[in-house]
């Protein structure tokens, strides 16, 4: 019997939203199967609208009110995309996973705030709806992120010691030895930097196959400025966000110094690339393979940098094992809603650091 289940993920990058429908009980034999998937960009009004909102303002409530709504109304429109190439109807989706959009994510404080609308959602989709999905883990002492590590083990452990690392707004990684604990964490910083930079001198939201970057040179007193945030040489568990890497950080770190752009860019391709493979090479031991997600896949100037500084190690990206790189996450959070609806824990506390296991996420039932 079919286990049919959506998924739906805006992350840190604010591009916009992707969504899928999935069998978690195919034929095959498989964890799981995608049926169908879509992606909806942020009109650019919204997106502004949710960077501002990363910080305090006028009327900020109100906003994120209206936000919240706007984004609800997206996400809907995102799962019946998808699901319109299924051949499925509502009834047959036992419900959706609706991560949200994480505006505050401050775990020291013991709170995390992903922007959503799980009722909106519900209510417009005619599905059951699951949300709110950091909130117990951070409740339980822990970091509330990363949450893909035990979907990253479902779908592509049991095959000797593989680094999964999913590249979005921020970076985290996967841990999947062959034998003991999965472990993972967030690395730094993925693409957030990277885009704000290039939409920022080149009018476009991302650099498209890291093309800028590569006509750029590493400066490296920039890059050793940037690597001396003590974020990255904390010890896991641990995770980050926007509250931390954001204009300001990178502004300070230049200094006022008169550096070309595309030396800039390329500087933080290798920020990213230099944190990820620091954090390989220092917690995933003998891992023989790394496999990269996310959209920091689709770069190839940030794919040739992990090549080189990982070598011998293979580096590859989900796509080899049948997996777009760009439906990773939102596959995780459909595989949580059915943890939650199951009332399976879905966190894994030598990941977050929480006192155990929770089962995550708010329900909304249809």
């Amino acid at each position: 019997m079919r286990q049919v289940y959506a998924g739906v993920m805006s992350g840190t990058s604010l591009d916009g939203v992707d969504a899928v429908v999935a069998d978690f009980a195919p034929a095959t034999g498989r964890p799981c199967a995608l049926l169908s998937a879509s992606h909806l960009p942020f009109p650019r009004e919204l997106a502004s609208e949710l960077s501002a909102l990363q910080r305090a303002g006028h009327d900020e409530l109100g906003r994120a009110m209206r936000a919240a709504n706007a984004l609800a109304d997206i996400y809907a429109d995102a799962i019946h995309a998808a699901l319109a190439g299924t051949g499925l109807a509502a009834a047959d989706v036992a419900a959706a996973g609706v991560h949200g959009q994480t505006l505050r994510h401050r775990p020291t404080e013991g709170a995390t705030l992903q922007l959503n609308n799980p009722a909106r959602v519900a209510e417009r989709t005619g599905m059951c709806v699951v949300a709110d999905f950091r909130s117990r883990d951070v409740a339980a002492g822990g970091e509330g992120a990363p949450l893909v590590p035990a979907f990253h083990a479902a779908l592509f452990g049991g095959a000797g010691h593989r680094v999964v690392v999913n590249v979005g707004g921020i970076a985290n990684l996967t841990d999947l030895p062959p034998a003991g604990d999965v472990r993972g964490f967030d690395t730094g910083p993925g693409n957030v930097l990277i885009d704000l930079w290039h939409a920022r001198h080149r009018d476009f939201p991302y650099d498209r196959g890291g093309a800028w970057a590569q006509s750029g040179r590493v400066v490296e007193t920039l890059l050793a400025a940037l690597l001396a945030e003590p974020y990255f040489a904390r010890v896991p568990p641990k995770s980050t966000g926007r509250d931390l890497f954001d204009s300001d950080w990178l502004v300070s770190r230049l200094g006022g110094h008169d550096i070309d752009p595309a030396d800039v860019q390329a500087t933080l391709v290798t920020l990213t690339a230099r944190t990820i493979a620091d954090a390989v090479k220092m917690h995933c031991g003998d891992a023989a393979e790394v496999l990269v997600c996310g959209g920091g896949a689709n770069n190839d100037a940030l794919m040739d940098a992990l090549a080189t500084l990982l070598a011998p190690r293979a580096v590859t990206t989900t796509a080899s094992l049948g997996v777009a790189v760009e439906h990773v996450e939102a596959l995780a959070f459909a595989w949580l809603a059915r943890e939650a609806l199951a009332g399976r824990p879905g966190n894994l506390p030598a990941v977050t650091g929480a006192r155990g296991l929770r089962v995550l996420g708010a329900i909304y039932p249809k």
